[in-house]
């Protein structure tokens, strides 16, 4: 439900703030007053396409914000917790418009996208008049509210099902085909399989092939290198660590008796001496491992370049061989049995579609009963305002697809005409905007309570009608708002006596400068608004009296 509505800069109105209840509130005022520019904003708000004209002569920009209460808006709630732009229960909205053009706006806050605008608006805000984008035009929206009027809602579930599984087994079904010759990719990925497979691929035996490859070729340099080593630690020929550690021990051994604290450094230089002797029997139990074998190293470089050119083919590094062999693997056993494969989904798909066929006729028939019900219900409702012999139909075509559509086998058109004798033409044809107004207003009243949109709005619903047809359009409207919210822009008495809550809006001039101003009208200011909408220039106790009748008769139904 719309609970505030501001705009600054916006047409003639510099500034406004608006608050709005539940029930019907109607907007009055003079021609030419602004009265339908709070529609316009609402527009705006909702996703209609910037125009700089809307900013007001010598201002920057214009600014509008909408806020909502949720509590009677499921769908819009569960939109913005889907878009991640929820905010508790409540919603708002705001727009701005630069005088170049430009146009910016932000969902709770967060800047959005004119379609994410839309989209959201669309759930919030339902706008009746002579506006193009009216979401009873749409075809797509007069079928969903044929199946709400009808409470079709498990057909459709079920109908949207049996589409759904039909579409899933359909992509499976393609993705094979589009796998070309199975018996070829087959043969292929086999033989690919094979050749990885006789490779050992793990990281630890790649890693332990390269370090015995490195061995390999290093085991002379390696040889030479430890050979070296134990003569320096432990030779026989020429002075060796080992030995020059063991005549210093002895020359330190001497003195020993003269300093006690040499005992600690002879201590020092034995442990050495072990340390040394450990090492030079390390050095000497590697030298004996080393082997200089030319086939060893051969064989090692050969399985190193046969690795190296199967990474080049499968174009990968040498450490994600693994990865692709069991990837290839992986496609080898979802293929094997392919053609079996193909058979079963073949089965299934025509077991859904078979399903489908006998939902989607089941909702068909639903349909039919609810459209004629629904078309009598409409039809009857023009007559009471003012639009009597017009024929109200809802006409099932059968779609042009053979495949299972969510939506079911038929799409749907309102048709109308408002005058008899005329055949009758889809409603987004209707020429009049009055009457268009009004049959979208009969359509809302027959289908009071389905409709899920909380906020429903009004524009000029009257023109061309009065007197008593006037008032019936009036108690409609207030019917309508005991369901919904209700906005209804009006410029007759009988229509607005029957609002909750009523505003005028007002236009003055001031220093060569046209503005419009908004005001909430109290119970005195409503009998003198009713009062001036039925009297005109001069206003008579006569006509005071009627307006105070007109309020009456409304509050006591």
């Amino acid at each position: 439900m719309l609970s505030h509505l501001t705009l600054q800069d916006f047409a003639v109105v510099s500034r406004a703030e608006l608050a709005f209840g539940p029930g019907m509130t109607v907007v009055s005022g003079e021609t030419g007053a602004g009265k339908s520019l709070l529609v316009d904003a609402l527009m705006w708000l909702t996703g209609a396409r910037a125009d700089a004209g809307v900013v007001r002569h010598g201002a920057e920009r214009a600014e509008l914000a909408a806020e909502f209460d949720l509590g009677d808006a499921p769908a819009a709630l569960a939109w913005l917790r889907e878009n991640e732009l929820d905010d508790g229960d409540a919603c708002q909205l705001r727009r701005v418009m630069r005088a170049d053009g430009g146009s910016r706006a932000w969902i709770n806050g967060r800047p959005a996208t004119l379609g994410q605008l839309s989209a959201l608006g669309g759930l919030l805000v339902e706008i009746h008049g002579q506006h193009e984008h009216q979401a009873l035009l749409d075809r797509g929206q007069q079928l969903a509210l044929l199946d709400a009027f009808g409470q079709h809602g498990p057909l459709l579930d079920a109908v949207r099902e049996a589409a759904r599984r039909w579409a899933g087994i359909d992509r499976e079904l393609a993705d094979l085909a589009r796998a070309g010759d199975v018996g070829e990719r087959l043969a292929w990925l086999e033989h690919q399989v094979q050749e990885l497979s006789a490779e050992t691929l793990d990281p630890e035996s790649l890693e332990e092939l390269a370090a015995a490859h490195r061995r390999q070729a290093n085991a002379a340099g390696l040889l030479q290198g430890c050979e070296v080593a134990l003569a320096r630690l432990a030779g026989d020929e020429g002075l060796s660590l080992q030995r020059l550690l063991h005549q210093t021990q002895a020359e330190l051994a001497r003195l020993a008796g003269d300093e006690p604290r040499l005992a600690e450094v002879l201590a020092l230089l034995e442990s050495a001496g072990i340390q040394l002797a450990e090492a030079a029997a390390g050095i000497e139990r590697l030298h004996d491992d080393f082997d200089l074998d030319p086939d060893r190293l051969r064989a090692l470089e050969d399985r190193l370049a046969r690795l190296h050119d199967l990474a080049r083919k499968h174009r990968v590094p040498l450490e994600d061989l693994a990865g692709r062999r069991d990837q290839l693997q992986a496609e080898l056993e979802g293929l094997a049995g392919a053609g079996e494969r193909a058979a079963r989904l073949g089965r299934e798909r025509e077991a859904a579609a078979r399903e489908w066929n006998e939902t989607a006729a089941r909702l068909g028939q639903a349909r039919a009963r609810s459209a004629a019900q629904l078309g009598e219900a409409v039809a009857g409702l023009m007559g009471e305002l003012g639009m009597g012999g017009g024929v109200f139909t809802v006409a099932l075509e059968p779609l042009d697809t053979t495949r299972p559509t969510p939506q079911g086998a038929e799409r749907c058109e309102f048709l109308v005409s408002a005058n008899p004798g005329q055949p009758p033409r889809a409603l987004r044809k209707v020429a009049s905007g009055g009457e268009l107004a009004r049959i979208s207003l009969a359509i809302e009243v027959a289908a009071l309570g389905f409709d899920a949109v909380p906020t429903m709005v009004f524009d000029e619903v009257d023109t061309g009608i009065g007197g008593a047809v006037a008032e019936v359009v009036g108690q409609k409207l207030r019917a309508l708002g005991g369901e919904r919210q209700v906005l209804c822009v009006t410029h007759l008495p009988q229509v607005a006596a029957q609002g909750h809550h009523h505003y005028r809006v007002s236009k003055a001039v001031e220093a060569d400068a046209t503005h419009s101003q908004v005001e909430a009208l109290s119970e005195k200011a409503r009998v003198e608004e009713l009062a001036r909408m039925l009297g005109g220039v001069e206003i008579t106790k006569e006509v005071r009296a009627n307006a105070r009748q007109l309020l009456a008769r409304a509050n006591a139904r």
